[in-house]
């Protein structure tokens, strides 16, 4: 596995938290690819810290969906899998648009500006080429235009955009010229959220997901019908739509 860089820790009372999103960065930008093994004795060693944190980050990502882990505390980083993004995104079309439904026409005047921020800060993220971080914000985004939303839906949500961030990163790298797409679907996504058409907000919502849902599916599995993203548009839509092309009419 060689030398991997070293976490920063700036509060040892959350090691574990800090050595999770180390590996979770380390794994999302391919400096751990799939297949990599990850070893805790090892990684201890190299990151300066016990075996403790090593664990619970480990078990962190097994639920993320990003490491297999067994019982002789060793990991492997997970291979892509074109059937779970298939239906990682079939989730996320159907509840994030549900998500935007509700919030249309809901959002305060604070929400809505701080969602214009997070748009503003996403671009200027975009041009420093901080993939990391703009994820995150990213995130927070699709949040916010959700607001009204609250568990245990929010944290099912959370949960498949978080799951779902590793796939996003390889849209990314794969398709550099997908970010002016994006934001102009993410400023679309904030008018109609900001308004009060709320099925134009779930069908914004809807083919702003199947879009990097579709193009990485045809990276990875050029030869596979995968069907759960597309019945998931279908079902906010009521448009059945099999390709790129259809999404775009």
């Amino acid at each position: 596995m060689g030398e991997l860089p070293r976490p920063v820790f700036t509060d040892r009372r959350s090691t574990s938290i800090q050595v999770h999103k180390h590996l979770r960065d380390l794994i999302l930008d391919s400096t751990l690819p799939p297949g990599t093994v990850l070893k805790q004795a090892e990684l201890a060693r190299q990151f300066g810290t016990s075996r403790a944190p090593l664990r619970e980050a480990f078990r962190m990502l097994q639920e993320e969906g990003l490491i297999e882990a067994d019982l002789n505390q060793a990991g492997r980083v997970r291979a892509l899998d074109a059937n779970e993004l298939d239906q990682l995104y079939g989730a996320r079309i159907a509840l994030e648009s549900l998500g935007v439904r509700v919030t249309t026409g809901r959002l305060t005047t604070a929400e809505a500006t701080h969602a214009q921020q997070l748009l503003d800060t996403l671009e200027q993220l975009r041009a420093d080429n901080d993939l990391a971080r703009w994820g995150e914000v990213h995130r927070q985004f699709h949040a916010t235009c959700m607001s009204r939303i609250a568990d245990p839906l929010l944290r099912t949500v959370n949960s498949f955009a978080e799951r779902s961030e590793r796939y996003l990163r390889l849209y990314q790298v794969w398709h550099p010229q997908s970010f002016a797409g994006a934001h102009q679907e993410h400023e679309a996504i904030l008018a109609a959220v900001r308004g009060a058409d709320s099925d134009k907000a779930a069908r914004l919502m809807a083919g702003h997901l199947a879009h990097t849902a579709l193009a990485i599916l045809r990276d990875l599995s050029p030869d596979t019908s995968h069907h759960a993203a597309c019945e998931a548009v279908a079902m906010v839509t009521g448009v059945k739509v099999s390709t790129q092309a259809e999404l775009d009419r």
